[in-house]
């Protein structure tokens, strides 16, 4: 029997360091083969203010990109962290609408983007008449977001233990107080967590964007103005055939964006969860 376990954990770790191996060495090749081909093409000329066929500038791109970022955070975050906390906090426990919107939720959060981007492109370019703008596209990815912030601020906030919140109700602190004084400073990393993750994923969009802020190689000057993404100046570049070198340049930026989002992610969650261990 013994023999049958020792003989068991040896084939089961053997799955994991080859499992860790083969997606090591898959994320190497493709990191690799991306900035092996898009370093050498970054000229200066591709960071000119405005765009044309000779520089094929992506300044302006990742301009809309910022804008972009920003605006959808700004709109889906206190909207997801605020529903959050009231399915958590306050709604009834194994009632039909806490049912229907976890289901909601979940559901959401696994639509391929092209669906939100096309629904985008129903509701507000044709219905609401905002065109292919900056307005449609940030509220299609707010809406696109708002599910994953929803999720992890739930988990987040289920996550603190509960005899923090027994221990402030002891003390005679209120309920609203004990959330935003205990609740949301313990649940603080897996919140910041979700909202990067979530950040990482507007940078990465392009399906969403292309039928609703369109494909314009301009900064945004307005709301209803069209203009492109940096991943969606990326698929431009290829859609045309004519600039590959330079939408290697493009994905690199891109790689690299992400990358450092992702390492942000994780040390914010060191940070946060560190102090809170040095507190308790």
């Amino acid at each position: 029997m013994k023999m049958h376990k020792d003989t068991l954990s040896l084939f089961l770790l053997f799955c994991t360091y080859s499992a860790i191996f083969i997606v090591v060495c898959i994320f190497t090749i493709l990191i690799g083969y991306i900035l092996f081909k898009g370093i050498p093409a970054l000229q200066w000329q591709n960071f000119s203010p405005t765009y044309n066929s000779v520089n094929v500038s992506m300044l302006p791109a990742i301009i809309n990109t910022i804008f972009i970022v920003f605006a959808s955070l700004l709109l889906s975050t206190p909207i997801g962290v605020f529903g959050a906390i009231y399915l958590v906090e306050y709604a009834k426990k194994n009632s039909k609408f806490l049912m229907l919107i976890n289901l909601m939720t979940e559901t959401l959060s696994g639509i391929p983007s092209i669906v939100f981007g096309l629904f985008g492109y129903l509701l507000f370019v044709v219905f609401f008449g905002f065109g292919y703008s900056f307005f449609s596209g940030v509220l299609t990815l707010s809406i696109m977001i708002l599910p994953l912030i929803i999720k992890t601020t739930q988990e987040a906030l289920m996550s603190v233990p509960v005899g923090y919140k027994e221990g402030s109700f002891a003390l005679g602190i209120g309920k609203l107080k004990t959330i935003f004084y205990i609740i949301l400073p313990s649940s603080l990393s897996g919140i910041i967590s979700g909202i990067i993750l979530s950040t990482g994923r507007i940078i990465g969009e392009s399906a969403a964007l292309i039928y609703t802020s369109g494909t314009l190689a301009q900064i945004f000057q307005s709301g209803f103005d069209s203009g492109r993404s940096l991943s969606v100046h990326m698929y431009a570049l290829l859609s045309e055939g004519l600039y590959i070198n330079q939408a290697y340049g493009a994905a690199s930026i891109l790689l690299v964006v992400v990358i450092l989002l992702n390492l942000l992610s994780t040390l914010s969650i060191k940070y946060f969860t560190k102090g809170r261990t040095c507190k308790s």
